[in-house]
């Protein structure tokens, strides 16, 4: 395939976005997955001062994703009315004040309001930014500024662990508990930060002042001409797209996808602070130990898979380990379930890796776009299920096996719908793509335009 040659005023100005723009949304982005999953290192301290037990926790936790679900295309529609610049900001502020109010929680009910309203005053950031992205890139270069975005969501479960072990420190300063300074100084900062990217993003490409009139009119030519190729396409409604075969099979992997990697964010810490005689700090940094690992292997992986033709056999393999990891984590001491839970890790993040590029090169391309985000928007329900599932199981038997059992299975079923899914959905044979790098980055094109779902 010939490489497309960029003029030269188009490139500058992607080279001025990509500058300008990605440090503050990877920023955003960061903090948006600590502020979603900070809850997952205060479970012991919930239970021992408002009495959530390990059931409401859990429900609590998933309630997340249904506020989230319902409010997603809501919020991405006004977004396009009101512009990145203004609606980004408000998402982030408002998500802010949701979680400087949960250091106020007196009781499970307000637990389960707040966590329900974190899902709603968050819905629509990501597939907001990938829409941003197609107001602002052509086809061509969307896929290098996704890549460069999602490297924010790996970051965040780094990073994450010590930030938070180290706010929950604070316990007894002021007479107040290390839980609640850590919700307080988590939305505090989210909030600065909200207003701060109101005075650097910039929502239309004619508002740019950083761009010279020749950039601004070769980015704007060369966005329109994607909109109306974009603007061709069929459109296929999302129920009929549920009974699709191919879109079925992979709504139901990435579905059981997401229940092992929400259950182990959720779920990671408290596992850890089994190991006893760790402080806060201690837990935050162990913790971050199997994401580490998992985003080292997920990089290495998709570097020796991008040019493999078919990525089954590896998303398969991906699975096992995941199903492994998660089995050996019933087993030995404490430490042996972290090492266990870092291979589950890996697995669950290799398969991420490996599932969006072959799920593209699956659906036929007249459905590609929007079956991906069925597929993307359904699946990420496990974000709900995972934890209340996990939660009650606890309760009613008084250990997390039972929650990692169910994982393992989930995981192996996953690789029985891998091996039905075809590995070309009747694309053209000149797709050189499908089985080379190239399909990573027509993947993130095909996000962008979609920029509906979340697919971390």
């Amino acid at each position: 395939m010939s490489e497309v040659v960029m003029p030269d005023a188009e490139r500058r100005a992607v080279s001025k976005f990509l500058r300008r723009m990605l440090p503050i949304l990877v920023l955003m982005l960061l903090i948006n997955q600590m502020d979603r999953t900070n809850v997952g290192f205060v479970q012991d301290e919930l239970r021992a001062d408002v009495g959530v037990s390990a059931t409401a926790y859990g429900l609590g936790a998933g309630l997340f994703f249904i506020g989230y679900a319902l409010f997603e295309v809501p919020s991405n529609m006004l977004l396009e009315r009101f512009g990145a610049r203004v609606w980004l900001t408000r998402i982030m502020i408002t998500w802010g004040l949701v979680i400087v109010a949960m250091c106020f929680i007196q009781n499970v009910m307000m637990f389960y309001v707040l966590r329900f309203l974190l899902g709603v005053a968050e819905a629509g950031f990501f597939p907001g930014v990938l829409l941003y992205f197609t107001q602002w890139l052509p086809d061509s270069s969307r896929g290098r500024a996704s890549a460069i975005f999602l490297g924010g969501s790996a970051t965040a479960y780094i990073v994450t662990g010590p930030i938070t072990g180290a706010l929950l420190e604070l316990h007894g300063a002021g007479g107040f508990a290390g839980w609640r300074w850590m919700f307080a100084l988590e939305g505090a900062f989210s909030i600065v930060v909200g207003f701060v990217a109101g005075f650097f993003l910039v929502s239309r490409i004619e508002d740019a002042r950083w761009l010279t009139r020749e950039e601004k009119d070769a980015l704007s030519s060369a966005v329109a001409r994607d909109e109306a190729a974009r603007s061709r396409a069929p459109k296929v409604s999302r129920f009929k797209l549920l009974l699709h075969p191919q879109v079925a099979l992979l709504t139901t992997v990435f579905f059981a996808m997401a229940l092992t990697g929400y259950a182990i964010t959720f779920w990671l810490p408290s596992l850890v602070e089994e190991i006893g005689g760790l402080s806060s700090f201690e837990v935050g940094l162990l913790s971050a130990i199997p994401w580490i690992c998992a985003v080292i292997a997920m990089y290495s992986m998709s570097r020796f898979t991008d040019r493999a033709r078919d990525r089954r056999p590896y998303l398969a393999l991906a699975l096992v380990l995941s199903a492994i990891g998660t089995f050996l984590a019933t087993l030995g001491s404490p430490w042996f379930g972290l090492a266990a839970i870092t291979l589950a890790a890996v697995g669950g993040k290799c398969a991420a890796t490996l599932f969006w590029p072959m799920a593209q090169s699956g659906l036929d391309l007249k459905i590609a776009a929007p079956g991906l985000a069925v597929v993307n928007s359904i699946g990420n329900l496990g974000g709900f299920v995972s934890p209340t599932l996990f939660g009650y199981l606890k309760d009613t038997t008084g250990t997390t096996h039972g929650g990692l059992y169910t994982l393992s299975a989930a995981s192996l079923l996953a690789v029985l719908g891998v091996a039905l899914i075809r590995r070309s959905g009747g694309g053209t044979k000149a797709d050189p793509g499908a089985g080379s790098g190239s399909g990573s980055a027509q993947l993130a094109r095909e996000k962008g335009q979609v920029a509906t779902g979340e697919t971390r």
